[in-house]
């Protein structure tokens, strides 16, 4: 765990409103830039998610915007704090532990810090947020906005798989021969995740808050043994991500700044 005098600590109030969690993720994709931190590499992904959240609430995307935000801004939050906490040394939850000690090491490819930071924030923090935006009586009215962010990040995808093939050239070879099936591997995970994080949302809604913390610790620990999948995929797989890493070009802050 390592400790940071210079983190921002405009980060440590919890954000209101997505201009402020954009501002937040900005603060911390900056912070990354200046320190070469590894940390930017989600949270600069991150920051680009939020901003079409942002946009599809203006258009009038989602049935209800003002509770698409409070949703959105409950989940921002948790990694926000998360990011904080990590860095004044206290202790956020496992799963984030697992991915923010990941991104010391010089091993990692870009992608798998991207899905370390996934587990615990899409596996673990989503259906916690979407738990805590209404109560359980209004949870189902939640279900058509929470299953069109999909939507959203399947839009994604695309330029980040672009981004991901200027850090690592070999990558845009097999974008051409593997385009299609890649892209629906992405979405399908992303999917599944989504949904079982609805089924978490569903799970704890109905639930006092001691229960909740309970189950919330249960999942934790579940999806921090999961993160030892994603930085250790067999030997045969490990191999090929060794011969990725040593082609991922620039340092860490051009990363940053492709993946932004």
């Amino acid at each position: 765990m390592m400790s940071d005098q210079n983190f921002p600590a405009s980060i440590a109030t919890p954000a209101q409103t997505i201009d402020e969690v954009i501002n937040q993720l900005t603060a911390i994709v900056d912070w990354s830039k200046q320190n070469n931190s590894r940390i930017g590499y989600f949270a600069a992904l991150y920051r680009k998610v939020t901003i079409q959240v942002k946009k599809g609430i203006e258009e009038g995307f989602f049935d209800d915007g003002p509770r698409m935000e409070r949703l959105d801004v409950i989940f921002a939050n948790r990694y926000v704090r998360a990011c904080y906490q990590y860095q004044t040394e206290q202790t956020p939850t496992q799963s984030w532990v697992r991915a923010f000690d990941a991104t010391e090491l010089w091993w990692p490819i870009v992608l798998q810090h991207l899905l370390m930071g996934m587990n615990a924030h899409i596996n673990l923090d989503l259906g916690i947020a979407a738990a805590k935006t209404v109560p359980p009586e209004e949870l189902q009215s939640l279900k058509g906005d929470f299953d069109k962010i999909n939507q959203v990040l399947a839009g994604l995808v695309g330029s980040v798989r672009k981004e991901l093939a200027e850090i690592w050239p070999i990558f845009g070879i097999m974008n051409r021969f593997l385009g299609d099936i890649e892209t629906g591997i992405i979405n399908f995970s992303m999917q599944e995740a989504r949904d079982a994080a609805w089924s978490f949302a569903e799970q704890l809604s109905p639930q006092p808050s001691v229960r909740r913390e309970a189950m919330i610790q249960e999942k934790d620990a579940a999806f921090a043994a999961f993160s030892n999948v994603i930085m250790h995929p067999g030997f045969a797989l490990s191999t090929v991500l060794k011969i990725i890493r040593l082609g991922e070009r620039g340092t860490v802050r051009d990363r940053i700044e492709i993946l932004e």
